[in-house]
């Protein structure tokens, strides 16, 4: 019932959407429908497969709805077969609600006291108008808690103006008026001069609301929100009073006078507030949906940042007053060690810090260096980059954003309840070097300092967002079922927080497992969990398959493979020829094209990392404070932020600068990620400095040219 409608509301070929539903209601998740169902789903991309899931929520939400509504109507007496159908047949949220609205229960609402004072035969008596003398007719209804005859008319005004507001084609007239004209304006509070100061391009804005653009709405509406400007949405009343008129009016006299003015009251009191607060809300709901896709996209990015992987790492959290935390991990990422130095202002022990960091790395073999981008980071790589050592380390920097919340967060005390904030910082920086995804997993996806808005937008649509990417990256990487935290296993499909819990009891009271079949003795691992799940967890056992993204139901085609090529399943294993080789049409027809391209790609690179390798960046050492900063300079930058508007770069100072959109190339681009992402190297031209407001125009382009 509901693929045909998803279908055309995403564009993709109904027969997939319908697999998808199918597999979905089936209990499947969306990564193993993406991987291991491709020949069923014609071979649906993740994202698109998560779309589906998403629609078919909305239009179970709206089905329920359809049903309530018809209830209701029954309930009246009210429910004819005519209008059983257009409910039926509606898939429009809107629609529904206008064709909804003249039997929705009303609160007292003026007309309906108007009712209750028998007016009703008056107002269709009135917006009739075949008489437009009403002094014999008004009188009749001059009775009761009506006493004059302007209370006769006012309440029959009443009536017939929601009458109008009801009209479903007069709603839906107006709503495109609104969308086609509106306009979302927005101005200063008086006397908000200087509290708004970050507003100033809002003070006296105005644009066509359907082409605003998502970040200038949520800024709009966080200043309305915060009480320091005033915004809406204005259009042409004169022209839509005009266009009522003509449609309800229908002669002069005394009874289309009265109308005249319930039609204006209709527009004023009930129709422009509602149709407004619905294109905001809708304008709203789009500008959330691009900057939910934008802040995805980055957080996606910055999940996939390459890992250096199982090293002996010594990780600095930098600090002036308060010192320097390090730590010492081993390549499991356990703490070894702890303590802290003091190489900057006001203790300047620098050539202690100096040899307490080289004592280290002798000690437990360090073979990476990991600091903090924050505050004292560019002084501590200084430091770093001036001790001597014995053998080669490599020193990086390291985005340090979100690493106060973990070490302050359940999670953290958790894992460490023996050390203080400051040590589980350090930590963290660590072992974001090692495996950024192992680590940001444990961080809400809103705290790692990519996007803009990100507390603006619907939450729960955000949730929903961040937690598919983080479970779509967890399963595109794979995980190690020995070694991966609770953290990271709840995250493998099928999964959950419950069963990644039973995994780690079970590991630590039996061991290591040794296959993936042994998985199936965790409590609550029933089969159709196993199957969610297998695939995505790597065993390193006697099974070669079970380190490797082929699914366990696809043992034995792996198993028919080798006897094609009169060989054993361990000799495929990184055997790159075998991809090229022509395909088995039997295996074919069992298991399908794609899924045994998929198997020989695997057998060929087998657990491989869509990951790039990890690079060193080095900024430009002049550069200290903002100050440094000067325009027409060329310096080398990374992309920290990427927004609708543009990319912020980290040219190695406290301030970021922003690169706008216009500024990125010459051609001309939508959205800057068509040609940047994030933790991208760039070479940036300094246009602008404002020391002041700690501001940096950059550009790309121009660096290009200089």
């Amino acid at each position: 019932m509901f693929s045909t409608h998803i279908s055309k509301h995403i564009n993709l070929p109904e027969k997939d959407v319908k697999a998808v539903i199918n597999l979905l209601e089936g209990g499947a998740t969306v990564p193993f429908i993406a991987r291991y169902r491709k020949d069923i789903t014609g071979a649906m991309e993740d994202i698109n497969v998560f779309e589906v899931e998403k629609q078919l929520a909305k239009f179970k939400v709206l089905e329920k709805r359809k049903i309530h509504i018809s209830s209701v109507i029954e309930e009246q007496g009210k429910l004819s077969s005519d209008l059983k159908e257009k409910i039926d047949n509606c898939w429009d949220e809107k629609m529904l609600e206008d064709i909804y609205l003249p039997y929705k229960p009303k609160r007292q609402t003026k007309a309906e006291v108007a009712r209750k004072n028998g007016l009703e035969g008056l107002a269709k008596i009135i917006i009739k108008q075949e008489q437009q003398n009403l002094g014999n007719s008004i009188s009749r209804f001059i009775k009761g808690n009506i006493k004059t005859e302007e209370e006769a008319i006012d309440g029959a005004k009443d009536i017939i103006a929601e009458w109008i507001s009801e009209r479903q084609n007069t709603r839906d007239r107006i709503r495109r008026t609104f969308n086609y004209d509106g306009e979302l304006y927005s101005k200063l509070k008086k006397g908000k001069e200087a509290a708004a100061e970050k507003y100033e391009l809002y003070f006296d804005f105005s644009q066509k609301a359907t082409k605003a653009p998502s970040h200038r709405v949520l800024a709009i509406l966080r200043g309305t929100e915060e009480g320091l400007l005033t915004s809406g949405i204005k259009v042409d009343k004169g022209k839509i009073l005009e266009m009522m008129n003509q449609y309800f009016v229908k002669g002069n006299g005394t009874a289309s006078d009265i109308v005249k003015q319930a039609v204006k009251d209709a527009y004023q009191r009930l129709l422009k507030p509602t149709i407004e607060s619905e294109l905001l809300k809708d304008i709203k709901a789009k500008s959330d949906e691009e900057a939910i896709k934008v802040f995805a996209k980055n957080i996606r990015q910055l999940l996939m940042v390459p890992p250096l992987g199982s090293k002996n790492i010594l990780a600095i959290d930098p600090g002036f007053k308060t010192g320097c935390k390090v730590v010492c991990l081993d390549q499991q990422g356990n703490l070894v060690h702890n303590e802290t130095i003091f190489p900057h202002p006001p203790q300047n022990k620098f050539s202690a810090a100096a040899s307490k960091i080289s004592g280290l790395a002798n000690a437990y073999k360090i073979e990476a260096i990991a600091i903090g981008n924050g505050t004292a980071g560019r002084e501590t790589e200084n430091l770093v980059k001036n001790v001597h050592f014995n053998k080669q380390v490599e020193v990086y920097t390291v985005n340090e954003n979100g690493a106060s919340i973990y070490s302050a967060s359940p999670i953290g005390r958790e894992e460490f309840p023996d050390y203080d904030v400051t040590v589980r910082g350090s930590v963290s920086i660590g072992r974001r070097l090692m495996d950024p995804l192992a680590e940001l997993v444990k961080i809400d996806p809103k705290s790692v300092g990519a996007g803009q808005y990100q507390h603006d937008v619907d939450q729960s649509l955000l949730k929903n967002e961040l937690d598919h990417v983080v479970e779509s990256c967890v399963n595109q990487i794979g995980v190690n079922v020995n070694t991966a935290s609770k953290y990271l296993l709840q995250y493998v499909a099928g999964v959950g927080p419950v069963l990644a819990q039973n995994i780690i009891d079970y590991r630590t009271e039996n061991g290591s497992f040794d296959s993936r079949e042994s998985l199936k003795k965790v409590p609550r691992m029933g089969a159709k969990v196993f199957e969610q799940c297998a695939g995505f967890l790597r065993v390193k056992g006697s099974n070669v398959l079970d380190n490797t993204s082929v699914h366990p139901e696809q043992y034995k085609t792996v198993t028919a493979i080798a006897k094609s090529f009169n060989k054993k399943v361990t000799d495929l294993i990184e055997d790159e020829n075998i991809v090229n080789s022509e395909l088995n049409e039997t295996l074919v027809a069992q298991v399908g094209k794609l899924t045994l391209e998929d198997i020989l790609k695997e057998l060929a690179k087998p657990g491989f990392d869509p990951r790039k390798k990890i690079r060193k960046f080095n900024f430009d050492e002049s550069l200290k404070t903002i100050k440094d900063v000067k325009e027409g300079m060329i310096v080398p930058g990374l992309v920290t932020n990427l927004t609708n508007f543009g990319a912020f770069v980290d040219i190695g100072i406290k301030e970021n600068g922003l690169v706008h959109i216009s500024q990125i190339t010459d051609r001309y681009i939508s959205s800057p990620m068509e040609e940047l992402d994030l933790n991208d190297y760039v070479k940036v031209k300094v246009v602008t400095v404002d020391v002041a407001k700690k501001r940096i125009g950059l550009s790309i382009k121009d660096a290009k040219i200089g």
